[in-house]
């Protein structure tokens, strides 16, 4: 297996468990657990920002510039809803 495919799959099993913190910690039912699950939550979203920063840096996870008026005209869209 090559390292961009490891890399991916980190990438995809770290999103599934942010996800997993995530609705942890919005279902929390004490403030303990609540601050729990936020802080295991905000350290996975650290590691799955290194894993996307160190692919993007090889050239692994390619990004798509948009032009400001393609962004101007989604966001008015979703605002005139």
């Amino acid at each position: 297996m090559e390292d961009r495919d490891l890399m991916e799959k980190e990438l995809l099993i770290i999103k599934g468990v942010c996800d997993l913190y995530l609705h942890g910690t919005i279902e929390s039912s004490t403030k303990e657990v609540h601050d729990a699950f936020k802080c295991a939550l905000n350290e996975s979203l650290d590691i799955q920002n290194k894993i996307y920063n160190l692919m993007k840096e090889k050239g692994w996870y390619k990004t798509e510039e948009v032009e400001q008026n393609k962004i101007t005209m989604t966001k008015q869209k979703f605002i005139a809803k």
